[in-house]
């Protein structure tokens, strides 16, 4: 089993902790990580928005923890420097291409959002993890036999075209419209897995909606 730590996850903010070592995303104030920086190996980053890459953490980071890499594709090079992150200490990363940093390995893949984003295959020595959020699909991506899937599964299908519908029958402005443009359905979450899960595989539920009408991903 891979440990893992949610820091935080949804439009709140973003930041998981993987193997104890590898933060995935860093949209999360600088005191939620506080006691997990000194162990911190490497950053990886998904893409700009703001509740995934938050320039004040991002830039104490790398002040605490001056050899701390940062790793991420060529949209995220800029606005990191720009946070305050030496470019020295920044990796270049394109999809599909597989990077060693000693304790693991790194493959970014890319993912469809309404801007640049990438998901992470990280191998470690005890096993590999998928992570993806933010994405319309997963077509023409394969993990299988992974250990541990970390993907967003945003709502359920069926629940939010209701609202939808309902909003529309009212003459509201119905923003479900643009999530069920731009993230991942439990359904899509759920085929993803199921096809690329083996024995002993381990799966956790990202980035599920929440809002005041019902509780996240229908009834997870």
């Amino acid at each position: 089993m891979i440990p893992y730590k949610i820091i935080s996850t949804g439009s709140q903010g973003n930041a998981v902790i993987v193997n104890d070592a590898i933060l995935i995303d860093c949209g999360v104030p600088f005191r939620a990580l506080r006691e997990h920086v000194p162990a911190l190996k490497l950053v990886l980053l998904t893409h700009i928005h703001s509740d995934h890459f938050k320039p004040s953490t991002l830039r104490r980071l790398a002040q605490e923890r001056p050899a701390l890499r940062f790793g991420c594709c060529r949209w995220l090079v800029k606005p990191l420097a720009d946070a305050g992150v030496s470019t020295a200490n920044i990796d270049l990363l394109e999809a599909g291409t597989m990077y060693g940093y000693g304790i693991c390995s790194v493959i970014p893949v890319l993912l469809v959002h309404n801007v640049p984003n990438c998901g992470y295959k990280i191998h470690f020595p005890i096993g590999k993890v998928f992570y993806a959020t933010d994405t319309n699909n997963l077509n023409g991506i394969q993990a299988r036999h992974y250990d541990l899937y970390m993907v967003e599964a945003n709502y359920e299908d069926e629940i939010i075209r209701e609202k939808i519908a309902a909003k529309q029958a009212a003459g509201e402005y119905a923003y479900e419209v643009q999530a069920m443009q731009n993230h991942l359905s439990k359904a899509k979450c759920d085929d993803f897995i199921y096809r690329n899960i083996g024995p002993g595989g381990e799966y956790v539920y990202l980035h599920c909606h929440v809002d005041k009408e019902g509780p996240p991903c229908g009834d997870a």
